[in-house]
């Protein structure tokens, strides 16, 4: 099982970002889908989690700004990234746990990908 996360890029500050992370492989079920965030010289921090059957949960710093969403069909979740500040500026990571189909249940990273908003 992999996770591919793509989209971010450099934005300016008020700016829109959406970030993507497939996850591929043997799989059966996917329950949490996370995305993670860390700046440079700072802790790992969770932005924003969605469950198998959609609900949601945000970090303070990013409600009302952020959303998650997902497509259990394409095995994919989004975070859409509205109103961005520098302080978002981060490597992005995408995180879920995944049921494979040899029933086994663990838990997977994508690789990151860098958001920067500057001006």
């Amino acid at each position: 099982v992999q996770l591919q996360a793509s989209g971010g890029g450099l934005v300016q500050p008020g700016g829109s970002l959406r970030l993507s992370c497939v996850a591929s492989g043997s799989i059966f079920r996917i329950n949490d889908m996370n995305w993670y965030r860390q700046a440079p010289g700072k802790q790992r921090e969770l932005v924003a989690t969605i469950t198998n059957g959609g609900s949601t949960n945000y970090a303070d710093s990013v409600k009302g700004r952020f959303t998650i969403s997902r497509d259990n069909a394409k095995n994919t979740v989004y975070l859409q990234m509205n109103s961005l500040k520098p302080e978002d500026t981060a490597a992005y990571y995408c995180n879920a746990d995944i049921r494979g189909r040899n029933w086994r249940l663990n838990n997977y990273w994508g690789q990151g990908t860098q958001v920067t908003v500057s001006s």
